[in-house]
């Protein structure tokens, strides 16, 4: 099933929607004429971006830490008190690590995976406990081309990531027929406030990855929204990070290994630091 049509009393729910990718779903999804509820921790500028969309479609700004079991527990009731129904969820909200195991607080290690496993099992699970019931709705989540393979460097991470992968896939299968689509969205490297979160500078980071891999965050949330749309399942963001990640998923998995181990910037930051 494609999308479900917007209506004045349905809202597509966007987490991590303050900057990068999630500002451009929410954008992406009030340019098809969805009504958007903007979801993170900073409250000024979901606030900014409501006030931007809210010219075209209803935009809601809802300040939530989906890291608070408590928080994500009461977020789909405080939707509901303003008359709406979640139609569509995008589970986009993220934070990662970077660099060597032995150097990384084990709170923020544990953090990840609470952000990106736990808040999307969550979500994902309440909104489609409403959405099956109706015979309408949608979910897209977003991994990241790091979870299709090992990734030292960004090792909890990727996991994270390719669990997201698998739990999609699982999931679009188990509600096959029920109208709710599932879609999962990987993108390769974006410029975003992903890396200046995790500590690492963007010059270097993009200097270890080809130019031609990198997209503008616009161009994911679009390919994104598609793949729900029409209903594509799990999808890498672009030609190029296809064929790329394809091509590594081929290689002897040592040597694959090795090489990531030694070109990652942060790990080559953090053995000359030693």
């Amino acid at each position: 099933m494609p999308l479900p049509p917007p209506s004045p009393t349905s809202t597509a729910v966007v987490t991590g929607a303050s900057s990068g990718i999630g500002a451009d779903f929410a954008r992406e999804l009030a340019a098809r004429g969805h009504g958007v509820t903007l979801v993170a921790r900073r409250s000024e500028r979901l606030q900014e971006l409501a006030a931007e969309l809210g010219t075209a479609v209803r935009a809601e700004a809802i300040a939530c830490d989906i890291a608070d079991p408590d928080a994500r527990a009461a977020l789909f009731d405080r939707i509901a008190e303003r008359g709406l129904t979640v139609d569509i969820l995008v589970n986009n909200a993220g934070i990662g690590t970077i660099g060597l195991v032995t150097r990384v607080p084990p709170v923020d290690e544990v953090a990840q995976v609470r952000v990106n496993v736990e808040a999307i099992v969550d979500l994902t699970t309440r909104a489609v406990q409403q959405m099956v019931p109706r015979g309408r709705g949608a979910i897209l989540n977003v991994g990241s081309t790091a979870g299709f393979y090992p990734f030292p460097g960004q090792t909890a991470y990727a996991a994270t990531k390719a669990f997201v992968h698998t739990y999609s896939e699982g999931l679009r299968a188990e509600l096959a027929g029920t109208s709710v689509t599932v879609a999962m969205v990987a993108p390769g490297p974006v410029r975003t406030e992903f890396l200046r979160a995790a500590g690492m500078d963007e010059k270097k980071f993009a200097a270890a990855f080809p130019k031609f891999l990198w997209m503008p965050s616009r161009e994911v949330a679009r390919i994104g929204v598609d793949a729900i749309e029409h209903d594509r399942g799990n999808v890498i963001a672009g030609r190029r990070n296809w064929v790329a990640t394809r091509f590594a998923q081929m290689l002897p998995r040592a040597f694959l290994l090795k090489t990531l181990r030694e070109q990652h910037p942060a790990l080559r930051r953090d053995r000359s630091a030693r």
